[in-house]
């Protein structure tokens, strides 16, 4: 009977380990991928703001933001120089990214 009770409570501890490293790697997951967003979206803003594709530079982040399913919360230029930063819910938190493309300095 002890053992059962004691197997019982390492299977118990085991699957809540493991739901727990699932959801970390989850969330690891929702960075990485919202880092890329941030990552495109101030690209499409800084080849906009040099002239290499057509259009406003926070409009062309935004559109490429939208195609990922997150926002732009912010959008700065600095010359040809883009800082975007791009949110969006995880497990009912929010949670953002911030990326800044140009030409090297």
């Amino acid at each position: 009977m002890a053992g059962g009770i004691l197997a019982t409570g390492i299977v118990a501890a085991a699957a809540m380990l493991s739901v727990g490293l699932c959801a970390v790697g989850a969330a690891a997951v929702e960075g990485q991928r919202l880092a890329g967003a941030a990552d495109a979206a101030a690209l499409a803003a800084a080849d906009s703001a040099s002239g290499a594709v057509l259009g406003v530079p926070c409009e062309r982040a935004g559109e490429l933001a939208a195609q990922a399913d997150v926002e732009v919360v912010a959008c700065d230029l600095d010359g040809l120089v883009a800082t975007v930063t791009v949110a969006t819910r995880f497990a009912g938190f929010a949670v953002s990214a911030s990326a800044r493309a140009g030409p090297p300095p």
